[in-house]
């Protein structure tokens, strides 16, 4: 017999014997591998297959795959992940066969072992356990769009990656997923930046949902620190001060991010050693903002003696599938039709073009960054008002009953429209000035979509169970006038806003004063109620007689929602400055 003979005999007793032991027949399993019946009575006959417990078939069924799939040349990320698993069910085998032969549960089990020695301990803080951790990166693992795939490559070996991604692609949550399963395997240490610590907060609520949802372990403390010795850090504006800090760093939405100079200057000094590994990602802004030539290699080349300066393509073509540039930084683009030819199965494209603007979806979802030169309300001056709500704000409780106790609020909605248009509805929740030096504080933002009038009024009465709601102004266009006849049962001072450009105009500068002066303030991490300011432009009406100010397609307000609903509430003010604290006076009776 020759060695291929040999090799081919010993492929079809194997694969006799599997086919065997899932329930074939013998003439199934003859006419199947076309061989003589004989032949496949023969080995079953002499390798006992009737014999084997099931154990031993399991332990045949897992050699047989572990081998097919080491000898398969072209192997993918599937294939390993699978030569992993079945290891590790080997491994498990090994250790029934052993307490098969002592009888000893700690053999199935060596933590009963380590249980039973020495005194009694309090279990580890944040300990998962070995199993816990592998099954944390496999359901990480598991869990990954094609693109997603792509940023974990190039986390593998790249220093420093830097995303420029559209809204809603699961970023945040991906980092937040990559970052607890790579300090859970190697105890390294994970910091996570963004303009606000409640925007820095939102990577920390999905660490621990995802470790519950797979472990049952809820993970406690800020920093988190895992019984592996790896902290995990979420830090705000006080990352300025976090000099002390080291670890792989995330910095996310940096686009929006007042100072980011300083911002990044500390980010790369926590992750100076070259074990460390910088991540920045962010929706495009303003190519205004301090951050784009970072993006765009200028930085860089600044610093380069002119012969040594190089060009960096930062066009979507040539970073679809991401790029390492002359400067050390991976660079990529993907957005939301990059995200969707990636699996992200998430979206209907097609509605989100009616819901958004031309420029509106080119910015939000594909990823081109705004000439804001025309904008009412430009990014220099929305950075005005951002600020770290957690540490600005102490008279604020975000997560209880009543967050702001009895001190009085104004609520501004601009309500969903009716048209084809499908725009959302918007409210915001402002905490009129306490002094006459004190300022203007969104304390929620709301969009609401896909929601009746009657249903969006119920909404606007749960924020008045909440807060002590001293005024509520609404815009009356489309289903607006409906939603205020039934806000008015509940409340029956509501204040209509009936839009002409007249009125608009008085709106915007009103708002526009407020933001000058520095009296408006909004949580930094908001980045789509700046976009939303960002949006109204002037423009001249239908008729070429006036100027207004519009947002989105056909003249609507559209998705300016939460910026003119922010108008709404600040309308109350008096157009000569603060009224009693919280009473305000709304400028309709001044202008009838």
């Amino acid at each position: 017999m020759t060695p291929q003979a040999h090799i081919n005999d010993d492929h079809h007793r194997l694969s006799a014997r599997h086919l065997y032991w899932m329930g074939w027949r013998i003439a199934r399993i003859a006419e199947f591998l076309d061989l003589p019946r004989a032949t496949i009575d023969s080995w079953k006959k002499r390798d006992a297959w009737d014999d084997a417990t099931p154990t031993e078939r399991v332990e045949g069924a897992l050699e047989a795959r572990l081998v097919q799939l080491i000898w398969k040349d072209q192997k993918e990320g599937k294939d390993f992940k699978e030569i992993d698993l079945l290891g590790r069910q080997i491994e498990r085998l090994a250790r029934v066969h052993k307490y098969q032969g002592s009888g000893k549960e700690s053999d199935l089990n060596p933590n009963i072992e380590r249980r039973n020695e020495g005194p009694k301990k309090k279990p580890t803080r944040n300990d998962v356990g070995d199993e816990g951790v592998i099954q944390i990166v496999e359901a990480f693992e598991a869990s990954l769009f094609d693109y997603q795939r792509g940023w974990y490559r190039a986390g593998q070996h790249e220093r420093i990656r830097n995303l420029l991604k559209s809204r809603q692609i699961g970023a945040t949550w991906y980092f937040a997923r990559e970052a607890i399963a790579d300090a859970m395997e190697t105890g390294k240490n994970k910091i996570f930046m963004s303009a606000s610590k409640a925007q820095a907060h939102i990577f920390r609520h999905y660490i621990v949902q995802f470790v519950k949802e797979v472990t049952g372990v809820e993970l406690k403390g800020d920093p988190i620190i895992l019984a592996n010795g790896a902290e995990l850090h979420f830090l705000g504006t006080n990352a300025k001060t976090a000099q002390g800090y080291h670890g792989d760093t995330y910095l996310d939405e940096y686009f929006w991010i007042h100072g980011f100079e300083t911002f990044r200057k500390v980010t790369s000094g926590m992750a100076m050693h070259k074990k460390w590994k910088q991540t920045y990602f962010s929706t495009p802004s303003s190519v205004a903002h301090e951050a784009y030539p970072f993006w765009t290699g200028d930085r860089f080349n600044k610093r380069q003696k002119k012969a040594d300066r190089v060009k960096i393509d930062v066009g979507h073509a040539a970073l679809k599938d991401g790029a390492r540039g002359p400067d050390g930084q991976w660079r990529q683009i993907v957005t939301i039709e990059d995200a969707i030819a990636g699996g992200c199965d998430l979206f209907d494209i097609d509605q989100l073009r009616l819901e958004y603007s031309d420029d509106e979806f080119a910015n939000l979802l594909m990823c081109e960054f705004v000439d804001d030169t025309q904008s009412a309300f430009p990014l220099g001056m929305m950075q005005r008002c951002m600020v770290d709500s957690w540490d600005a704000w102490r008279d604020l409780k975000p997560f209880a009953p009543r967050p702001y106790g009895e001190h009085p609020v104004w609520v501004g909605y601009d309500p969903a429209g009716d048209g084809e248009d499908g725009d959302g509805a918007g409210l915001v929740v402002v905490a009129p000035p306490k002094t006459l030096e004190s300022k203007h504080r969104i304390l929620e933002r709301h969009r609401i979509k896909g929601r009746d009038y009657e249903a969006q009024a119920e909404f606007i009465h749960s924020v008045t169970r909440r807060y002590n709601v001293t005024f509520i102004g609404i815009d009356t266009s489309g289903l607006g006038e409906a939603v205020a006849q039934l806000v008015a049962k509940f409340f029956p001072t509501v204040t209509r806003y009936r839009y002409t450009p007249e009125m608009k105009s008085r709106l915007v500068m009103q708002a526009q004063q407020i933001i000058n002066k520095g009296r408006l303030e909004f949580d930094a991490g908001w980045v789509d109620l700046a976009q939303s300011f960002m949006a109204i432009r002037r423009e001249l009406t239908a008729s070429g007689r006036q100027m207004t100010y519009t947002a989105g397609r056909n003249n609507q307000t559209g998705h300016a929602d939460l910026a003119w609903a922010t108008m709404h509430a600040l309308h109350n003010e008096p157009l000569d400055g603060p009224a009693d604290y919280g009473t305000g006076r709304s400028l309709m009776e001044m202008y009838g």
